[in-house]
């Protein structure tokens, strides 16, 4: 997917001019994403943003002539606003508040490892495409395609249940199977959420299949092994 559309545009903010190259080497590494251009002031960062249209902006907050949150703003009166992933040291609630009611698709404190950013990227680079492929398409989205979208911005991965199938049903057992504290069988889902094994086993595999939980084969001293599962990277 990431071969059939241009890279994603990404804006680096910063007041550290170190730590702002740090962060564009780890977006340089992801798949899917380029460096366009790197702001260390919040005039800078407006001016780049009209200037690059970037796609993405990973924004810090604490910046030498102004808040983020305040780029958030003006951002969001542009006519194509990218998307934000705020990338700070504030970890007090009112912050994150003002960045979620802002617009903010992820937010990460620092100090952080490259994958916890690499796992963020993914989520918003898959998500960018989908939307665009929705774009060339009708231009319309149905309530299961809205949810799949949300979804994925919140947890990186979208889970379609089976034709024919709930879509309740498949978050009751990818819920369950995350939640549990050790791997679980079909017959343990049945048994949790009220349907039949066979019912759980095909959700299940379901959601094996698109990387959401994980399987795991369980050896006997006979027999076929058993089919065991815990909640994915994405789950």
């Amino acid at each position: 997917m990431t071969d059939q559309l241009p890279p994603i545009r990404t804006l680096i903010v910063d007041d550290d001019v170190r730590v702002a190259g740090i962060h564009a080497q780890f977006v340089n590494k992801v798949s899917g994403f380029e460096v366009t251009a790197v702001a260390h002031t919040a005039a800078d960062t407006l001016a780049q943003v009209r200037e690059q249209r970037p796609d993405l902006v990973l924004l810090d907050l604490y910046l030498p002539d102004g808040s983020g949150l305040e780029i958030m703003h003006d951002l969001g009166e542009e006519p194509e606003p990218p998307g934000v992933i705020v990338i700070t040291a504030a970890r007090d609630l009112s912050h994150i508040r003002s960045a979620m009611t802002q617009g903010a698709v992820h937010y990460l404190v620092k100090p952080f490892r490259f994958a916890a950013l690499a796992e963020r990227l993914t989520a918003f680079r898959d998500l960018h495409f989908r939307l665009a492929q929705l774009d060339s398409g009708s231009g319309e989205a149905d309530q299961q395609q809205v949810d799949g979208l949300f979804q994925l911005m919140r947890t990186g991965t979208i889970t379609t249940p089976p034709k024919g199938q709930s879509a309740e049903t498949m978050r009751l057992v990818q819920d369950f199977v995350r939640g549990a504290d050790a791997d679980v069988s079909a017959v343990d889902v049945a048994r949790a959420i009220g349907v039949s094994r066979p019912t759980a086993q095909r959700y299940l595999s379901a959601l094996a299949q698109q990387g959401a939980v994980e399987l795991r084969l369980r050896y006997g001293t006979t027999g076929r092994p058993e089919h065991r599962y815990r909640g994915g990277s994405g789950a």
